[in-house]
């Protein structure tokens, strides 16, 4: 990718952040009034007198509204605020009244949690002490829309900057997606479901999964399961376990204990332990960017993964736990059929 640099290219930069929310050539760092006016106050105009934007309680801010063809290519985003599920993230592409990404913000970055854990990969990092960074590319073709929604009763300081080109897009380009699921507890015997009810022709490029275990022992013998272009009983892609499809192996136990791990396309980045006080069970951060091995489907596809632990006389048991997930995939449609976001009591992670 290095040697894209070294071409000429016919490409606009720009940036959306609250020192210019429309990206215009020319016009940012001109705020008078925001956040920073009181600490520019003998500086004035020009001395980062716009850095945030305060969301109140129940509201959804529009972080950008974007007119014309290109496509984002980073943001970023930090806050000052409440629990991450309780700030949900939505992307609108070329005028869609409904978003093709949907997730709490802390999901969508593979980080369900405000407990502090450093993650480095190539699609998402989150970095000291609370910057969260997507590089996944997102195409438009006539504008976007993002926004964030507030459910907390009290307000949020957000700050963010998203990074775009303006550029001609190729009829090849899909458009992104990010939807978000969650059961709790998973009905005996069920299957989890990540993603289904995909149409058209595209990719799908990864799962983040945030798993919250009910029952003692090793919980991740489930197998993930990929039903591509018609698949009905069975899958053209099964995995071998859940710890498998993460790229790791022999349950992240490393000397008896489970073994944090953060790489460029895969990892367990976050465990929280039920040892300490008032901590009732255990929870694992779990992602896996499809980014050299990308899952192809020309009309449908459905993703499930199996809750599956150990009983006695060494039999499987199925799970009954509280799992999590963001599946991410482009694809050439922007009807999807997403489930209803949960709302705030049956987001919070307790």
């Amino acid at each position: 990718m290095m040697n894209y640099l070294s071409r000429k290219h016919d490409i606009r930069s720009f940036s959306v952040c609250p020192e210019n929310f429309t990206g215009e050539k020319g016009k940012a760092g001109m705020a008078t009034e925001g956040t920073g006016a009181a600490c520019a106050r003998d500086l004035g105009q020009g001395w980062k007198v716009s850095p945030s934007v305060d969301v109140p309680a129940g509201t959804v801010f529009t972080m950008a509204d974007i007119c014309g063809m290109g496509a984002i290519k980073h943001f970023w985003i930090t806050y000052a605020a409440p629990a991450l599920r309780d700030l949900i993230l939505r992307i609108y592409w070329d005028g869609s009244k409904t978003p093709s990404v949907e997730a709490p913000l802390g999901d969508f970055f593979a980080s369900a949690t405000s407990e502090y854990r450093q993650l480095n990969s190539l699609a998402v990092c989150v970095n000291p002490r609370s910057g969260l960074n997507c590089y996944w590319e997102m195409p438009y073709r006539k504008g976007f829309k993002m926004t964030l929604e507030n459910r907390n009763d009290k307000g949020a300081r957000i700050y963010y900057q998203i990074d775009c080109e303006e550029k001609a897009v190729g009829d090849d380009a899909l458009y992104f997606h990010a939807q978000f699921r969650r059961v709790n507890p998973l009905p005996y015997k069920d299957v989890y479901t990540i993603v289904d009810g995909v149409q058209g022709n595209g990719q799908y490029v990864g799962t983040y999964l945030y798993w919250g275990v009910n029952n003692n022992g090793w919980w991740g013998e489930g197998e993930i399961k990929f039903y591509i272009d018609g698949d009905t009983d069975f899958p053209t892609i099964c995995g071998t376990g859940t710890e498998d499809y993460f790229c790791g192996s022999y349950d992240f136990d490393l000397g008896d204990r489970y073994q944090e791990y953060s790489t460029p396309y895969t990892g367990l980045s976050k465990i929280d332990a039920a040892d300490a006080l008032y901590k009732a069970n255990r929870r694992f951060n779990m992602y896996r960017w499809h980014i050299q091995d990308p899952i192809y489907f020309k009309e449908d596809l459905r993703v499930t993964i199996q809750a599956l632990g150990w009983r006695s006389g060494g039999r499987y048991l199925p799970l009954q736990d509280d799992i999590s997930s963001v599946a991410f995939w482009y694809s050439d449609r922007m009807d999807d059929q997403y489930p209803t976001l949960p709302d705030r009591d049956a987001l919070e992670i307790i």
